[in-house]
């Protein structure tokens, strides 16, 4: 069994990657999978825990976390598709929509 330290490790790292991207991608459908990659390292610091601690509170706080980011997905798609109906694009450089 792999020990939740190496799981934990594993997890920040994708944290780091997907903040990275975050902050650096144009596309905005590329800044929402970062953000995703982000929600699933944050799950991962949760499975490490929870296996840790050998208690069931990881595993709940998994499952909200994973309707959350179920919800998040479905509202960014949203929000990009009215984007791109109105002005064309998602490119996050050249949207003026909120500058007003």
């Amino acid at each position: 069994m792999i020990e939740p330290s190496w799981i934990a490790g594993l997890g920040a790292f994708l944290f780091c990657i997907g903040l990275a991207g975050t902050f650096t991608r144009k596309n905005a459908i590329i800044v929402l999978m970062c953000i995703e990659i982000m929600l699933n390292a944050v799950n991962l610091n949760f499975v490490a825990a929870a296996s840790f601690h050998n208690d069931i509170h990881g595993w709940v706080y998994i499952a909200i976390a994973i309707a959350i980011a179920a919800a998040e997905v479905a509202v960014g798609l949203a929000i990009f598709l009215t984007l791109y109906s109105q002005q064309e694009t998602i490119s996050l450089d050249e949207v003026t929509l909120l500058k007003h």
